[in-house]
């Protein structure tokens, strides 16, 4: 059927199936209105509103005529094919209806031949091969060591990690890094401060923790003894000066706390490529930024400090280096990115930041380009908004842990009220601390990314509405289907499959249209980077799969032809809601 069409640069019809019907509707549209070309009307062919598969808006090809008559000359002989069954003309429009029955096998077939078939040997359904040869590093997560992981860190890792496994799915290589808060005058407060509140016995049990206390008690310390600060500098100073008995217990508070968070890291379903730190940019680099900005006359005295001038910008004085000649992030993260391109050669370098650092990252942007580096244009802030109000239920400060433990714990005791499937969960508690990170997730990538939220316990972990847990209870139903039909299963070659009895159901036409718009779903992401579109298919997906139950049955079938196609249909529904859930960085459940 594929094979009857012409092919328009930039479609793939082999990963998307939609892409097909689309080119046909494409042909269609310019074979009746010369000089259109096949390429401009594919342009034109936009998802319809509800009802609606696809529309022609025909104003936007600024053809001469009327739109009545050049309308007229698209339907006047219209015949139905394999992939169209209807044009309708309402006004400026023309609206498509997809041939039903070719829509329904053409998608189910697309999906289980690219998830278990798939020539790679992954699963490779919605996914495309775009940044083929390109190289993405990215940065996210970034917590400080010595400080608790907060909020904003969490927003950062759950962003980051879409984005790493997105670009993935399009082809890209993706390099990521965790660039860890593990250097600056903080560590020279923990140093005067662990003589006296540290204990290498609460080092060992937690070191981010237990860092985190003696920060808080040598700081408040400092606010009534100034001689702390001042003390504390001198321990940094000696630390950027590389000398070796300041530095040693830094090293090892590093590398405990670098090990702590992998373990967190690892329940969240996230991993870096590359765990490096502030600690690590080079000071030639750094130094060599510096000389660079002075050549330019960018850089001004201020009682010893360097300040960069950016007012012709709109973007303020920045700080480089503090008067007593230490270095400060934004030194540091100008040498880091030198650094990187000199090992990278990305073609693309993303930082995910809270957008309150907007200023931060165009100053820092700004300098880069000003300095004539070719690739400057290459780097990109991608922010977002302030998480309100999290903390624990007691209202305690907040560390990542907690906050997992906590959600774990109320599903834990929602699950134990279902005794009977309860004792049916080989491993209740990584059930529900996989129903809780979901929750945590999905309320955070539901909105538009640069959008505050307020952090809310019992909205997260609902199974009313649209919420994470919701999502799991979806999947785990459909991977229930096998388990309750074994009489269908195993189920024969998609070839021996008959689904034309699902032609007459509006719900399957539903879940299959759906799924067959998951590739673009994703394409559409990676031109926004906002997880939010994906989590929207998600759960429209879930809910037209939820709408289907009643009357789209499988057991109590009495015609195994039907049953089989609509056992089909649930399963790769689940196929693809399980790969929308992995590109969000959850991990699926098959039981609940």
């Amino acid at each position: 059927m594929i094979s009857s069409l012409p092919s328009v640069l930039g479609t793939d019809p082999s990963s998307c199936i939609l892409d097909a019907f689309r080119i046909a509707i494409a042909k269609r549209v310019s074979d009746a209105l010369p000089p259109l070309t096949l390429e401009q009307a594919y342009t034109g062919v936009d998802y319809g509103k509800k009802g609606v598969d696809f529309t022609v808006a025909l104003p936007r090809f600024r053809l001469p005529g009327k739109p009545n008559d050049l309308a007229q000359k698209v339907t006047s002989d219209f015949q139905p094919d394999d992939f169209i069954s209807s044009i309708t003309h309402d006004r400026q429009f023309l609206h498509f209806q997809l041939n039903t029955a070719s829509l329904i096998r053409e998608v189910l077939n697309q999906i289980h031949t690219l998830t278990y078939d798939s020539p790679t040997g992954n699963a490779s359904y919605g996914t495309n091969t775009s940044g083929a040869g390109k190289k993405l590093v990215i940065e996210y997560s970034s917590p400080n060591i010595a400080k608790s992981f907060h909020v904003g860190h969490l927003r950062s890792t759950i962003i980051g990690a879409f984005l790493d496994n997105l670009y993935k799915a399009c082809g890209w290589e993706v390099i990521s890094l965790n660039y860890l808060g593990d250097w600056g005058t903080q560590f020279g407060m923990i140093t005067t401060g662990f003589e006296k509140y540290g204990s290498q016995k609460e080092l060992e049990k937690d070191a981010i923790k237990h860092l985190y206390d003696v920060y808080v008690k040598v700081s408040k310390d400092a606010d009534s003894d100034p001689n702390v600060k001042l003390e504390a500098a001198k321990w940094f100073k000696r630390m950027e000066d590389g000398d070796e008995s300041a530095l040693a217990n830094w090293r090892v508070w590093r590398e405990m706390s670098v090990k702590k968070y992998t373990e967190e890291y690892e329940r969240l379903n996230v991993s870096f490529k590359v765990y490096t730190g502030e600690s690590e940019v080079g000071k030639e680099w750094q130094d060599r930024a510096l000389e660079r900005l002075e050549a330019m006359g960018l850089i001004s005295d201020a009682d010893g400090a360097k300040l960069v001038d950016l007012e012709r910008w709109k973007l303020g004085k920045a700080v480089l280096r503090k008067a007593n000649g230490t270095s400060i992030y934004l030194t540091r993260d100008l040498g880091g990115a030198i650094e990187r391109w000199e090992k990278y050669h990305f073609d693309k370098m993303i930082y995910v930041v809270a957008s309150q650092q907007d200023l931060h990252l165009s100053q820092f942007f700004k300098m880069l380009s000003l300095m004539d580096f070719p690739w400057a244009d290459r780097l990109e802030h991608v922010n977002y908004g302030l998480v309100l109000g999290m903390s624990t239920r007691k209202g305690t400060a907040v560390f990542l842990d907690q906050i997992i433990r906590e959600a774990s714990s109320v599903m834990h005791e929602q699950m134990k009220r279902n005794e009977v499937k309860y004792n049916n969960i080989e491993d209740p508690e990584m059930v529900a601390r996989e129903v809780g990170i979901t929750g945590i997730k999905i309320q955070d990538m539901a909105a538009k990314r640069v959008n505050n939220y307020t952090f809310n316990w019992d909205r997260m972990l609902s199974f009313e509405g649209d919420t994470g847990p919701y999502l799991q209870y979806a999947h785990v139903r459909l991977t229930s289907m096998e388990r309750k039909n074994p009489e269908l299963i195993p189920l024969p070659p998609p070839s021996q499959i008959d689904t034309s009895s699902l032609a007459s159901s509006q719900h399957a036409r539903d879940i299959a249209i759906l799924l067959g718009s998951y590739p673009d779903v994703v394409k559409t992401a990676l031109k926004t980077h906002e997880p939010s579109g994906v989590v929207t298919f998600a759960f429209r997906l879930a809910h037209a799969i939820s709408s289907a139950w009643e009357t789209l049955i499988v057991k109590g079938e009495e015609d195994t032809e039907k049953a089989r196609a609509r056992l089909w249909l649930y399963l790769c529904a689940r196929d693809v809601l399980g790969a929308a859930m992995r590109l969000l960085s959850i991990r699926p459940l098959e039981r609940m």
